[in-house]
């Protein structure tokens, strides 16, 4: 079967804050490149005439513009970072920024995060791809491949409505309710 296979390099800032690697406890960032494999829901024969699995503009289009225009620059924070309501409370307009992720943003967390956030996108362009690995290299000696379902990894009880389940452009949950630091404030003291 045929794959289609295609890389997007970004910027982003993080921190860890469990301690698994206290260094990472500090914000600093890595420019990270993904790589995504496609597959065919339904694959056929080749047709003869364009011979394509899907044309590799159509299928990337949405991706690179989500990756490109929400995921570079932003800053990847576990949900219960105290600098959300930092943030919150002194620079709004950063929200958006804001990369909420269930937990610390570790690459393994993201690649799963990514390939539900892509299957999102696949689905809502009519389900004939299927992301079946996200590698994310984040340094030159570190990469991290993802070829799971996402739903078994990315921890429980974070709801299906969350930002990486849905086909928008979106990058946290913050703006859903009306206040963001109320918001903030209740999941962290939860």
């Amino acid at each position: 079967m045929f794959s289609l296979i295609f890389s997007r390099r970004y910027s982003m800032a993080h921190r860890l804050l469990s301690g698994g690697s206290p260094k990472c406890a500090v914000p600093h960032g890595h420019n990270e490149t993904v790589t995504v494999k496609l597959k065919s829901t339904r694959p056929q024969r080749l047709d003869g005439g364009a011979n394509m699995v899907e044309p590799f503009e159509r299928a990337k289009k949405q991706w690179h513009s989500w990756i490109d225009n929400h995921v570079d620059h932003a800053f990847q924070v576990s949900d219960r970072d105290p600098l959300i309501e930092v943030f919150a409370r002194i620079e709004p307009e950063i929200l958006p920024r804001l990369m909420v992720m269930p937990g610390d943003p570790t690459t393994e967390l993201l690649a799963a995060c990514f390939m539900a956030k892509l299957n999102a996108f696949l689905t809502a362009d009519g389900g004939r791809l299927t992301c079946v690995e996200v590698s994310i290299e984040e340094t030159p000696t570190n990469t991290v491949a993802f070829d799971g379902d996402p739903v078994q990894v990315i921890p429980a009880g974070t709801g299906d409505d969350s930002w990486w389940w849905r086909a928008d452009n979106s990058i946290n949950d913050l703006m859903l309710g009306s206040d963001p630091v109320a918001d903030t404030c209740a999941s962290a003291n939860a």
